[in-house]
């Protein structure tokens, strides 16, 4: 598996790789601030969903320990307003918010204790919060990886839901690394990944470091690939998932999900709890984030 880090916590501080500048060169960002982490998350320095629970977690965290005051209700209201600052900057995917109220639910479920207490609490939760993914991700990779018993295998993936994406070894490529570590002889076909290219900047540039062969193709060859019979499964990550099973992703996942059912291919899911949203009955209640049109209307 690739030997680099998405997201590392320094107890006052947190190290984040800078997606915004991948392929072209590798830039760690000092993240010192809830203000710095509210922009790294907007900006797509770091992304991928539960990537960004993590980062706000430890956002949180930093936070609540610059805040000056040791009153427990006035730390508590300045803390609550962080997470609300927070939770906004990324809206579709729940693992932001889940983990967010997960941090700042430990502060008020101990609002009782001195404050200093508290923030040991609430750094704690963080922590807990990345290592729980890194578990989960090696669940998903191994039961995932169970899925494929053929040999050779090509999977077909869209955007990047791998190291870059979580804080362990990827959900839908932690499959796919699991595959190479099996010994199994795994390519992939990444899609580009309109409008701003996570395949071709992320995946390409992250399972290339891997050694795992790779074909990047414009998203509108997915379907003439699966057509040519040269895909044996489709796997993808996923922002949130409703009740009723529904899944939110990135822009173009549902045209790949048609075409995989169209040529008879599994298309599979790969994502932890934390993604899972049962207050929502339907993928028509999630809230879909509306960016910049400069994404679309200018280039680079």
């Amino acid at each position: 598996m690739s030997e680099f880090k998405t997201i590392q916590w320094n107890k006052n501080y947190v190290t984040l790789l800078d997606q915004t500048q991948l392929p072209g060169q590798e830039v760690y960002l000092k993240i010192d601030s809830v203000a710095a982490m509210a922009e790294a998350i907007e900006k797509l320095r770091i992304r991928g969903a539960p990537a960004i629970g993590i980062a706000a977690a430890y956002g949180l965290v930093i936070g609540a320990k610059k805040i000056r005051s040791r009153q427990q209700t006035d730390f508590i209201q300045e803390l609550n307003q962080m997470a609300e600052f927070l939770a906004a900057t990324r809206p579709t995917a729940i693992n932001l918010r889940w983990a967010i109220q997960r941090v700042n639910q430990k502060a008020l479920d101990n609002d009782g204790l001195p404050v200093k207490e508290i923030i040991i609490l609430l750094e704690d939760e963080a922590i807990a919060i990345h290592n729980e993914d890194i578990r989960m991700c090696q669940k998903i990779a191994k039961f995932g990886a169970a899925l494929f018993s053929q040999k050779p295998v090509t999977i077909l993936t869209h955007c990047n839901a791998g190291i870059l994406a979580t804080g362990g070894q990827g959900t839908a490529l932690g499959i796919i690394y699991e595959l190479k570590n099996k010994g199994i002889d795994v390519r992939v076909y990444a899609d580009e990944t309109r409008p701003i290219l996570q395949g071709t900047r992320l995946t390409a540039w992250e399972l290339n470091k891997a050694g795992i062969p790779i074909t990047l193709i414009c998203d509108n060859m997915a379907s003439i690939v699966m057509g040519q019979k040269k895909i044996d499964g489709v796997i993808v990550g996923a922002d949130r998932i409703t009740g009723n099973g529904d899944v939110a992703n990135k822009i173009g996942t549902f045209t790949v999900a048609l075409a995989a059912r169209e040529f008879n291919i599994p298309f599979y899911l790969a994502a932890p709890y934390s993604t899972f949203d049962f207050s929502l009955k339907s993928g028509n209640q999630i809230p879909i984030e509306d960016r910049s049109p400069e994404e679309i209307t200018h280039i680079g």
